[in-house]
Protein backbone atom coordinates (compact mmCIF):
# COMPACT_ATOMS: atom_id res chain seq x y z
CA UNK A 1 0.00 0.00 0.00
CA UNK A 2 1.50 3.14 -1.15
CA UNK A 3 1.12 6.47 1.04
CA UNK A 4 -2.14 8.01 -1.03
CA UNK A 5 -4.17 4.63 -0.42
CA UNK A 6 -3.07 5.19 3.57
CA UNK A 7 -3.73 8.74 4.00
CA UNK A 8 -6.97 8.35 1.63
CA UNK A 9 -8.37 5.65 4.62
CA UNK A 10 -7.37 7.51 7.38
CA UNK A 11 -9.16 10.83 6.26
CA UNK A 12 -12.29 8.08 5.48
CA UNK A 13 -12.23 7.19 9.05
CA UNK A 14 -12.01 10.87 10.42
CA UNK A 15 -14.94 12.01 8.04
CA UNK A 16 -17.26 8.99 9.44
CA UNK A 17 -16.26 9.97 13.11
CA UNK A 18 -16.86 13.74 12.39
CA UNK A 19 -20.47 12.56 10.54
CA UNK A 20 -21.32 10.38 13.66
CA UNK A 21 -21.13 13.19 16.12
CA UNK A 22 -23.35 15.50 13.94
CA UNK A 23 -25.69 12.51 13.18
CA UNK A 24 -25.63 12.63 17.21
CA UNK A 25 -26.72 16.06 17.89
CA UNK A 26 -30.56 16.63 17.90
CA UNK A 27 -31.99 18.17 14.21
CA UNK A 28 -32.56 21.64 16.56
CA UNK A 29 -29.46 22.26 17.23
CA UNK A 30 -28.45 21.42 13.32
CA UNK A 31 -31.20 24.08 12.46
CA UNK A 32 -30.36 26.88 14.62
CA UNK A 33 -26.64 26.64 13.51
CA UNK A 34 -27.80 26.99 9.98
CA UNK A 35 -29.89 29.71 10.87
CA UNK A 36 -27.56 31.47 12.94
CA UNK A 37 -24.52 30.81 10.11
CA UNK A 38 -26.74 32.72 7.28
CA UNK A 39 -27.35 35.20 9.50
CA UNK A 40 -23.55 35.33 10.37
CA UNK A 41 -23.02 35.62 6.92
CA UNK A 42 -25.79 39.04 6.10
CA UNK A 43 -24.01 40.38 8.82
CA UNK A 44 -20.89 40.13 7.92
CA UNK A 45 -22.13 41.21 4.12
CA UNK A 46 -23.88 44.42 6.07
CA UNK A 47 -20.17 44.98 7.64
CA UNK A 48 -18.54 44.82 3.82
CA UNK A 49 -20.83 46.97 2.45
CA UNK A 50 -20.73 49.80 5.42
CA UNK A 51 -17.28 49.61 5.13
CA UNK A 52 -16.92 49.33 1.14
CA UNK A 53 -16.45 53.53 1.73
CA UNK A 54 -13.93 53.12 4.59
CA UNK A 55 -11.94 50.23 2.16
CA UNK A 56 -12.81 47.61 4.63
CA UNK A 57 -13.70 44.34 3.72
CA UNK A 58 -14.04 41.32 5.53
CA UNK A 59 -14.22 37.54 3.58
CA UNK A 60 -17.19 36.08 3.46
CA UNK A 61 -16.75 31.94 4.23
CA UNK A 62 -18.06 29.32 5.75
CA UNK A 63 -15.63 29.86 8.35
CA UNK A 64 -16.53 33.84 9.21
CA UNK A 65 -20.04 32.77 9.22
CA UNK A 66 -20.50 30.03 11.07
CA UNK A 67 -18.05 31.89 13.63
CA UNK A 68 -20.32 34.78 13.47
CA UNK A 69 -23.25 32.34 13.66
CA UNK A 70 -22.35 31.16 16.84
CA UNK A 71 -21.10 33.84 18.67
CA UNK A 72 -22.74 36.62 17.26
CA UNK A 73 -22.53 39.89 17.45
CA UNK A 74 -19.42 39.72 19.84
CA UNK A 75 -17.94 37.84 16.83
CA UNK A 76 -18.51 40.09 14.41
CA UNK A 77 -16.94 42.75 16.15
CA UNK A 78 -13.92 39.85 16.96
CA UNK A 79 -13.31 39.60 13.42
CA UNK A 80 -13.40 43.49 12.42
CA UNK A 81 -10.97 43.73 15.59
CA UNK A 82 -8.73 41.22 14.37
CA UNK A 83 -9.03 42.69 10.67
CA UNK A 84 -7.97 46.03 12.14
CA UNK A 85 -5.06 44.25 14.32
CA UNK A 86 -3.62 42.59 11.15
CA UNK A 87 -3.95 44.34 8.79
Amino acid sequence: MDINTIGTFVICIILLFILGKIFIWPLKNILKLIFNSILGGALIYLINIIGMNFGFHIGLNLLTAILVGILGVPGAILLVLLKIIIG
